[in-house]
Formats: C-alpha cells, structure tokens, sequence
C-alpha cells in the first residue's frame, strides 16, 4: 500500500477516547476522535439488543449518534442524574479555556433519541480555566471548578467550587481551597453535596473535601498524610465514596508501597478497606450506575480488572465485608469495564496495538460485540498494523526497563523511541497512530516506559521522585537506545526520539546530554525547555506537580532547576533537532520555545521548527496530525 493511502486510512481510523454510562443505564456517551474533523461526542445504546442488531430503549435497532460536530475538539464532561442530556465541553484550538453546553437527548415516541442543540451553559473563551460541570437535580444550578473570583473580575491561582444559577446568573463559591490544584468537583445524583480535590498541605499530596451545595458545611473528609494522594468518586447513592488512596491511616510516615480500596460512609464518617493488599497492582476504581465497584488492577501495563457487586441488602455500614470480587473475562488486548447496562449486559473499551480503542457490549454470556463496528467505517485491516512486542533492559542502576517494540520489516537498522508524557502514566498495548505510520514508513519504534511510569505498581512510579525530573528516568531511555543498538535493531548514529509534553522535555534532555552515537535527532513536541520558565508561564493548577518532582520552587531548588533545563546546554546537542510546538499552548507555553530558540542561535546550533497555530498541549487535529507525522518521518529519514 502506498505510504500515502497509509496514513490518510490511519487518520480516518475511529478511536473511542472516554466513555460514560448514563445514570439509567440506558446509553452509553462517548468521545470519538477521528470519525469527524476533530473530536466529537457520540451516543450508544445500551438497552436490549434484537436479532437485527443494536437496538434502543424501545427495541430499535440504531447507530452510535452524532451530539455534536463542530471543527472545535468537543469532550463529554457529565449525565443529568435524570439521564435525559449530557454536558459537554469545548474550547478554541485547544487552549483549555472551556465553555460549557447542555445537549438534551428528545427521544421520540420509540424511544430512538432526536438530539437538540448545544445549549450554551457559560461564555465563550473565558479568561479562566473550568473543570468539570454537572447540573442539579432540576436543571436549574451549575457546578463546576474555575480559578476565577467572579466577584472581583480576576484571575485567582487556586480553583474554587462554584454554584452556578443558570436563572439569575449568579455565581456563587461554595468552596474556597488556598492553595492550586487539578480537581474536578462532583456533586452526587442527589444533588446536596459535592467532593472535590484539595493539595492544602503538601504538594505532592492530595485530600478531599466534602461541601453542601449551598456552601455552608465545608469540610476535609479524606486526609491520609500531607503527602499522601487520595481520590474518591460518588457511589450512586449519594451516601458513599470510592476511596482509592496510597495509605489506610495517618501515619508519622505516611504512605505504603501499595493502592488500597476503601468505601466511605459520608453520614457516619465511617471508612472500611475492601481491598489492602501489597501484592497488588490497583491504580483505578470507579462505580457503575448499579453500585457495582469496578477494581482497575495494572500488571506490566496491562488491565487485569474485576467487579466487587455490591452485598444483599445493597452498600450499608456493617455489610462491606460481604461484598465479593469477581474477574471480569480475560481478553487478549486490555479490557476496561465502564458500567453495568439496564438489561444486564455490560458497556467496555477495548484496545490493542492492532485494534483501535472500541466500544464494546459485554454480554451475560460471555460474548464481547462492538457498539461502533469501527472495522466496517475502514479499509484498513488487523493484519496491516504492527504487533507491540514485550521488550526488557537494564537501566544504568540495573533496575528492568520495559517498553513496546514495533518491528519494520525488513529490519531498517534504525528506530525510533517514542517517549510518553505524564510523567505519571504508561504506555500500554495500545494502537499509536504516529507509531503505526513511522513504522511503516522504515523505522523500528520502541515505546518506554521509565521509571516514574504508573502500570508497574506504586514503588515504580515513585521512583522518579528520588532524583527529580531529569534524573535516572532519562538514563532509563538512553539505555533503551543502547539496547536497540546490542539487540541489532539501530546501528550506532541511527536512535531518534520524540514524544510530546514530558516526551518532549525527555527528547530535549536526551538531545543535550548524550552524544549522537546514542541520541542521533530529537523531535520534542510541547517539551519543556527551562523548568523555571515552564514553572512561571504554566497553568497554576501544574505547578504542585513541579514542585513535588522537583523538591520546591524554583527558588527553593535553583541549583536542581538549573541543571535539569535542558536550555542550559543546547551548546552541546550534536544531533539533529526538529522541535514542535501548539501555539496556543496553556501548559507548555511557547515562551519555552522562544527562549530555547535564542539559545540555540546564539550558540550556532542548527534546527528545524514547525509551529502549529491552531494547537494547543499536543497535535490534536488530524490534519494536522498527518502533517506532523510527514515531517517526523522525513525529518528522521534525513538525520538517521
């Protein structure tokens, strides 16, 4: 096939992005990226199925729904408790700047949905950055995060909790953290209280609070250790939260090696451990609308969930113990369960290297069926994707590095390693478009997960914090590159590396710290180039992250600042660079560019820039995506 007609099928491949059920579990609404011209939210049905197919509420048979279609990325934020609409969010060129709308779902006399409009909920292009967004009850307040004192017209560092009457307009805070963080308030499907994030103490560690919706009980319910990360979601019966959290009690020390998984009672403030066991690897957990517990459990990366159903006589103080846990069938790619449907069957995502993210319909009796059919919307065959090989190295301290290997055949003697960003995340068996098409076009790729990545269990993921960002992690990535040369893969001189956000900062840390016999090109997407700069321009909800990897402000720890911006010595990049960068940017701004580039001139070094004005923390849009990945592969053509 030619490498043409390759990546125009790979960027008109569907891939699902999230996925919630409704509240009745009778649908199932979902982000689908790659259908439209950009990402777009869609609707399933998750009522009975019929001989001929899919089939609504009524029991006719319909196909995934279009909500919306604009050029703008559209994210599904929240269900009305009633389920009879969603809330959706959508900003410009993906500056984060949110606005908020209401689609109702009008259904007609069958029972098949007839969507309406978006229904503005909030301005356009706010000067402020919303998180989340979920209606009372009656339609009538909004609630949402916003780091703005409506009040006083300005800006504000930390995010309060806001009610927000859709009547009058007025907006009220019902809770007032201190201190900056990322957290997406959630009101109950009653609609009298609230949970939201808190970082009061430490910023590498995270509380929660408990608020009424008129803000005047507003109260820490969850605080295992200043610096201790603890996260809850509602149970559908507004009187329990999930906990997941890095310690059980509050301690001197604090923390433990290990996720426990607890379920708390908000009127008694009791708390019981369901799940508190060191061998295991839990890094997720979320409830389906029937008050089933879904135990997302990572081993080496790959999903091994299960379902804690909830005890006879349904949650209670005094039956936890009752509740039992359950395997969800074992599938050969990864499989995350999302929530029990109304007839019994279950909704899930499903991913591979060689299968693009689908929605899917467990069955009772064990079938698994697509609720998209995305290999009918395609000409692209399982068979015309690379297979993600297990591949395993020892880093500089001998700690066992794993990553993803994507074989070209015949073999190039050159690769590519993609790097992700987070840096608390993992690459998975999951199908890459970008890696997809460099393989294609002659490279192998090898996908790594360093130190600091989650999928390996708490004690992994932390290990990034010994030394700080630009620290052993990287040297975890440059012993991949020396593996792929011993493994005969790359000759010496024929390693590139890219990745976007910490990827990006990863390949510029790489391109200024090792020769090109290991590191010949880098091509840093949204990277990172001065952790001070990126400190002072950055969102301040990001800044705690600094902070915790970095051992404080940068005038607290100039000294580690300095040395691990890579800026401070481009003076020794022998490879070749090509950097990227989204131009409207709130997270990585482009100051870290501009900057960068002055560096680079006044030293001599030579670069390629390719500046995307309508992108924003990555390249998003597919068309500008297909751009993108043309210019890598050129770019990497060139320089291996």
């Amino acid at each position: 096939m030619p490498q043409e007609t390759y990546l125009k099928q790979l960027m008109t491949l569907p891939t699902v992005l999230s996925a919630l059920v409704s509240p009745d579990g009778r649908w199932v609404a979902f982000m689908w990226y790659r259908v439209h011209e950009n990402i777009d939210v869609f609707l399933a049905p998750g009522g009975s199925r019929s001989p001929g197919g899919l089939s609504a509420p009524g029991g006719s048979s319909v196909a995934p729904l279009a909500l919306t279609h604009t050029p703008e990325a559209t994210e599904l934020v929240s269900w009305t408790a009633d389920s009879s609409a969603v809330i959706v969010a959508e900003d410009h060129d993906s500056n984060e700047r949110f606005r908020l709308y209401r689609i109702d779902l009008g259904l007609d006399e069958n029972g098949l949905p007839h969507p309406g409009p978006m229904q503005p909920l909030t301005e356009n292009d706010p000067p402020y950055f919303l998180r989340g967004g979920q209606l009372s009850p009656d339609g009538a307040t909004l609630y949402y995060g916003a780091n703005y004192d409506f009040d006083n017209q300005k800006v504000i560092e930390p995010t309060w909790v806001y009610r927000h009457d859709l009547r009058t307009g007025a907006r009220i805070p019902i809770a007032r953290p201190q201190h900056p963080i990322y957290t997406t308030p959630e009101l109950n499907l009653a609609g009298t209280h609230l949970i939201y994030g808190r970082k009061e103490h430490h910023p590498a560690g995270r509380q929660y609070g408990l608020v009424d919706v008129l803000g005047k009980q507003d109260r820490e319910i969850l605080n295992f250790g200043d610096e201790v990360k603890v996260f809850a979601r509602w149970f559908p019966d507004s009187q329990h939260l999930l906990v997941i959290s890095e310690a059980t009690e509050r301690t001197p020390e604090s923390g433990q090696e290990h996720i426990s998984l607890g379920i708390y009672h908000c009127p008694s403030g009791s708390l019981h451990w369901l799940v508190d066991d060191p061998q295991r690897s839990i890094e997720g957990a979320w409830v389906s609308p029937d008050g089933t517990i879904v135990v997302d459990e990572i081993r080496q990366t790959n999903h091994v969930p299960t379902q804690i159903a909830p005890p006879p006589g349904g949650w209670r103080p005094g039956s936890y113990h009752l509740a039992v846990e359950t395997p969800f069938p074992a599938a050969e790619g990864n499989l995350l369960p999302l929530g029990c449907l109304a007839d019994g069957d279950w909704a899930a995502m499903y991913f591979s290297s060689t299968s693009p993210t689908d929605l899917l319909r467990l069955t009772q009796d064990g079938r698994m069926e697509s609720l998209t059919h995305v290999w009918e919307r395609t000409a692209l065959k399982p068979e015309q994707l690379t297979v993600a090989e297990n591949f395993t190295w020892a880093s500089v301290d001998g700690l066992k590095i794993q990553g993803w290997l994507y074989r070209a055949h015949p073999n190039p003697g050159r690769a590519v390693i993609f790097i992700h960003g987070g840096p608390s995340a993992h690459s998975p068996n999951r199908l890459h478009a970008q890696i997809q098409y460099l393989v294609s076009a002659g490279f192998n790729v090898l996908d790594v997960n360093y130190r600091g990545s989650t999928g390996f269990g708490l004690k992994f993921r932390e290990l990034i914090k010994e030394d700080g960002w630009g620290g052993r992690e990287q040297a975890d990535i440059a012993s991949g590159a020396q593996a792929l040369i011993q493994a005969g893969l790359a000759a010496p001189g024929k390693v590139g590396v890219t990745g976007t956000s910490y990827g990006g900062y990863s390949s510029w840390y790489l391109i200024t710290h090792y020769p090109p016999e290991v590191i010949g090109a880098s091509a840093p997407i949204c990277g990172m180039t001065d952790l001070v700069v990126d400190y002072n321009t950055t969102r301040s909800d990001l800044r705690p992250l600094s902070e915790e990897m970095m051992g404080g402000r940068p005038e607290q720890a100039p000294e580690r600042y300095f040395q691990r911006s890579p800026i401070n010595f481009v003076q020794d990049i022998r490879g070749k660079l090509l950097i990227v960068q989204g131009a409207q940017d709130p997270n990585v701004t482009p100051e870290n560019v501009r900057q960068v580039v002055e560096h680079l001139q006044a030293h001599n070094i030579p670069y390629e820039l390719l500046v995307f004005e309508d992108e924003g923390h990555g390249i998003l849009k597919p068309a500008n995506q297909e751009q993108l990945y043309l210019r890598l592969a050129a770019f990497f053509g060139a320089a291996l």
